[in-house]
């Protein structure tokens, strides 16, 4: 494993610090196990507490598919693979997103214009092409209140065009994949419906689609344009319960220098050489994401323009 270039080199942690990581499979417990007993007992409990602890558990099972294609619980891809393709968050095929964020992790190429799979930012040629609206719905996506409430509307569609999309190009990459995604998409809301009562449009857009807002709080501000690509990774010290509900991802710049380390170490290997990542990232850092709903909930955090970047 080698770490991104950077000015000085980060101390080398071990990726499998554990011959069985257990911590993975108790979070893998928890989810589907969590899932299964709320959806059991739903007409039972509360419904905005069962509601509220599902939408937990889907975005939780984002973070999952996260470890999941970083080679965590296990080093077999395709038990990783079975791990992740149920849909408790309904909008994303674990393939395609399993191959979109690899491509991601080229971090020379980090935030640039349909380059960057998971980048928020608009060339500057383009920009000047959109409306006042397009214009005024970009700049709302820099805001954090802009992120949870549109930020799902504009990211699901494109993706589920590609059903239709991919085989008009002759592309039948994920046509298979979109097959497996659909058939447990239409099981599980049958599931739900026949078992706890909550239709699929309540599913879809009063569970998954909150908890896609939420997982993409996370990336909200993760990357900024900068001409070193070491400083364009954000650290986010933020508190124990969306550590916990992001796996550890909020130690953004780590997670990039060292893409196999698992969750449970991320902290560890931070907390030993904290200083070193903050210099390496030129103090690209946020005080946790309540600082981030408090300071830009409607302020855009920067702008939807990318700047373009020196070499």
């Amino acid at each position: 494993m080698t770490p991104v270039k950077s000015a000085v080199a980060p101390r080398r942690p071990t990726t499998h610090s554990r011959s069985f990581e257990w911590p993975t499979w108790l979070v893998i417990a928890i989810i589907y196990g969590g899932w299964l007993l709320v959806t059991l007992t739903y007409r039972l409990l509360p419904v905005w507490f069962a509601n509220l602890v599902l939408l937990l558990i889907a975005t939780w099972q984002m973070s999952l598919q996260h470890e999941l294609l970083h080679g965590h619980p296990t080093r077999n891809k395709t038990i990783n693979r079975l791990l992740g393709v149920f849909p408790l968050s309904a909008w994303y095929p674990y393939d395609i997103y399993r191959d979109s964020h690899i491509a991601h992790h080229r971090d020379e190429l980090l935030t640039l214009p349909g380059i960057d799979p998971e980048g928020n930012y608009v060339e500057p040629q383009d920009y000047k092409n959109l409306s006042s609206f397009q214009r005024a719905i970009r700049w709302s996506l820099r805001t954090a209140l802009g992120r949870l409430l549109l930020g799902p509307a504009f990211t699901i569609p494109p993706v589920w065009a590609t059903i239709v999309s991919g085989p008009l190009k002759r592309d039948f990459r994920y046509a298979g994949t979109w097959a497996l995604h659909l058939a447990l998409l239409v099981a599980m809301l049958w599931w739900v419906n026949a078992q706890s009562g909550i239709s699929p449009l309540h599913y879809l857009f009063g569970i998954a689609y909150p908890a896609l807002s939420l997982a993409m709080l996370r990336s909200f501000y993760e990357h900024r344009p900068a001409s070193n690509p070491a400083h364009r990774i954000v650290i986010n010290d933020a508190a124990l319960p969306w550590r916990l509900l992001y796996l550890n991802n909020n130690y953004h710049a780590v997670h990039h220098d060292y893409p196999g380390l698992a969750w449970y170490d991320i902290p560890s290997v931070y907390r030993s050489d904290r200083e070193g990542f903050l210099h390496r990232n030129d103090g690209f850092h946020i005080p946790g994401y309540g600082h981030l709903l408090r300071k830009y909930a409607l302020k855009p955090i920067d702008s939807p323009v990318h700047p373009g970047i020196e070499k």
